[in-house]
């Protein structure tokens, strides 16, 4: 006689061991770190700018000028759009952990389903098995007390799984609704900054029209900033110039006016040396100037063996760029290699570079507080370029900001 009870055990608890084990089995390790803590960066941005432009709009009510009060408000909606932007990357962020909580589940289901699917084959061959030949074969009664016993078994272990397998379809559910929640919340988002953008644009333009008769008597500051680039070797040199311009025209607004001769020799006051005085100043108050990932770090080598001189930040499309710290734009426009790049001298022989700009609304001569917008990225994948330097040489970003 063919042993078939040994058989039939085989067939019955072979899925009962997958389904024990499929509930302990690790999951494959995914993104799901990396999106968290994206998630964190992004809420981290977003509550940074709504205070600042919180401040600014203040500020704004304040402002007694109306051109004081246009200026605080284009900072104000400047930091509401780097606010929106961040909420943009925190809704993305989200939704990459719900997908990669999805895949996980995926995983899960398909551990938990394979092993039933066997069983519930094995059980309906049993089931299938005819009456009638229980009574007919040799040991068939003996094999049907047997089969009971391993029915008896098996069951529990069954509804557990089923009971874990409702859940995690019921958590399946959970996630798709959590999924959809977070895509609508993104695509308000997005038309959020889209009127906020506008709003921006609009108000820079009636701001460019009524300083456009200021903006005349720069016109010659412009050439020459403009022919300085032309020049230039390389954007070193092009910065080196700007910065011994800058010290030159420090040194001449330094200059005392004239000194009423001393009623005596003796009376004549002592030169003071503003020279030394600048060169001792400190760092300015400096911020990152867009919302983004700081893919770059200063100092680090790529892989060509050049040495990163400052910081390139992974931002969104047309990601709204403003001053790191106030200052006066010394150089505005395109640059070989470059894209468009924005020059601004702090003061105490510091200046910023920020380069790879798609679109400039900074024109040079301008006098930036930080946080005055002055331009966004390009379309794609932006980098933008950030470099901090002090009389020539290349500053750390990150010991500033910290």
């Amino acid at each position: 006689m063919i042993p078939r009870l040994p058989l039939l055990a085989a067939l019955v608890l072979a899925p009962v061991a997958l389904l024990a084990q499929s509930a302990t089995s690790p999951i494959p390790g995914t993104s799901l770190a990396e999106q968290r803590a994206a998630l964190v960066r992004a809420k981290a941005q977003a509550e940074d700018a709504r205070k600042r432009s919180e401040a600014l709009e203040a500020r704004a009510r304040q402002s007694a000028a109306a051109a004081d009060k246009t200026r605080n408000q284009i900072a104000a909606l400047a930091a509401r759009i780097q606010q929106s932007e961040a909420d943009l990357r925190a809704g993305e962020a989200r939704i990459g952990i719900i997908a990669a909580l999805q895949r996980e589940q995926a995983r899960r289901l398909a551990l938990r389903q394979k092993p039933i699917v066997r069983l519930t084959a094995a059980l309906q061959q049993i089931a299938r098995r005819s009456p009638v030949l229980t009574l007919v074969e040799p040991g068939s009664v003996s094999d049907a007390v047997h089969r009971r016993i391993v029915l008896a078994r098996v069951m529990p272990i069954v509804m557990a799984n089923t009971r874990g397998l409702r859940k995690e379809i019921e958590q399946s559910g959970e996630l798709r609704q959590s999924a959809d929640a977070a895509r609508l919340a993104l695509a308000k988002s997005r038309d959020g900054l889209a009127t906020y953008q506008r709003t921006l644009a609009n108000l820079e333009q009636r701001q460019r029209v009524t300083s456009r008769s200021l903006r005349e008597s720069a016109s010659l500051e412009t050439e020459r900033s403009l022919a300085m680039g032309e020049e230039a070797r390389d954007i070193t040199d092009l910065m080196a110039q700007i910065e011994d311009a800058a010290v030159i025209r420090d040194a001449l607004i330094r200059l005392p006016g004239p000194v009423p001769r001393p009623a005596a020799p003796g009376d004549a006051p002592l030169p003071v040396d503003r020279a030394a005085a600048a060169q001792s100043s400190a760092a300015p108050a400096y911020r990152l100037p867009v919302i983004g990932d700081v893919i770059t770090g200063f100092g680090e080598i790529s892989e060509s063996g050049v040495r990163a001189r400052g910081l390139t930040i992974a931002t969104a499309p047309a990601a709204t760029v403003v001053a790191p710290a106030a200052g006066r734009v010394a150089f505005a426009g395109p640059f070989r290699g470059y894209g468009n790049i924005v020059i601004i001298e702090h003061g105490g022989g510091w200046t910023t570079l920020i380069a790879q700009l798609g679109r400039l609304s900074a024109q040079i001569g301008d006098q930036l507080r930080q946080g005055d917008p002055i331009g966004s990225t390009g379309p794609g994948k932006p980098r933008l370029i950030v470099e901090l330097r002090r009389q020539e040489r290349p500053v750390d970003i990150g010991a500033l900001i910290r």
